[in-house]
This record gives structure tokens, sequence and C-alpha cells, in this order.
């Protein structure tokens, strides 16, 4: 009986070579789903964040577009229109500069490296160093 548990015990260099091909090919698949997820959730919020811009700004543009010729009616009451359109612009053009980079900050902060994955890939590069030597 102790002979036999010492043969299941001790296993060829083959088995244990063809085990730890096979471990480390199931890592890397797993590696590889991590990553894959990370970079999705990464692009899908910096997505998220362009879309948001991108409506944002058409709907400021009709807003705009409105409230500017309003504006421009009332001030043309008590100054020249050419002169109350110069102004409004001008304004205008001023918070669309804030809200634009703003938004490109946002965007700029949007970091796109798996720094998760990365680190376990090191760490199964040392788990790997370590079970072959």
């Amino acid at each position: 009986m102790a002979q036999q548990q010492m043969v299941k015990e001790e296993r060829s260099l083959g088995d244990l070579f063809s085990e730890l091909a096979s471990e480390t090919g199931t890592l890397v698949r797993q590696e590889v789903a991590l990553a894959q997820a990370e970079i999705t959730h990464k692009v899908t919020k910096a997505g998220s964040n362009v879309g948001k811009l991108a409506v944002g700004g058409a709907v400021a543009y009709v807003a705009v577009l409105a409230v500017t010729a309003a504006i421009i009616l009332l001030l043309a009451q008590f100054i020249p229109a050419w002169l109350s359109a110069l102004l409004v612009g001008v304004v205008f053009a001023a918070v669309a500069y804030f809200m634009i980079t703003s938004a490109l900050a946002e965007l700029k902060k949007t970091d796109p490296v798996p720094h998760e994955t990365i680190e376990t890939i090191k760490e199964d590069a040392e788990w790997i160093k370590n079970e072959v030597m």
C-alpha cells in the first residue's frame, strides 16, 4: 500500500512539465480575459464621456442659438444691433471655451493602461519562475 502511494506521488518529469504547460496555458488565458475586461471598462468609461460631450454640445448649440437671438433682440433696443450681436457672441464663446476645456480635461484623466493586469502578469511570471526552478 505504501509503495502504491509512493508511485502516485512520484510523477515523471514529463508529467510535471505537461501539467505546468497546461496550467500556464490556463493562466495566460485568464490573464488575457482580465486584460480584456479591464480595457473594456476603461474604454466604456471614456466612450461615455465622449458621448456626453457630443450630446451636451448639440443641446447647448440649439439653446445658444435661441437665447442668442433673444438677447441680441433685447440689447438691440438699447445699443446698435451689430454691437449687441458682438457682445453676446463674445460671452457665449467664453462659456463654450470653459465647457470644452473641462470636458477635455476629464478625458485626459482616463488612463488606458491595464495596471491590474500588468501586476498579475508580473506575479504569474514570478510564480512560473519559482515553479520551474
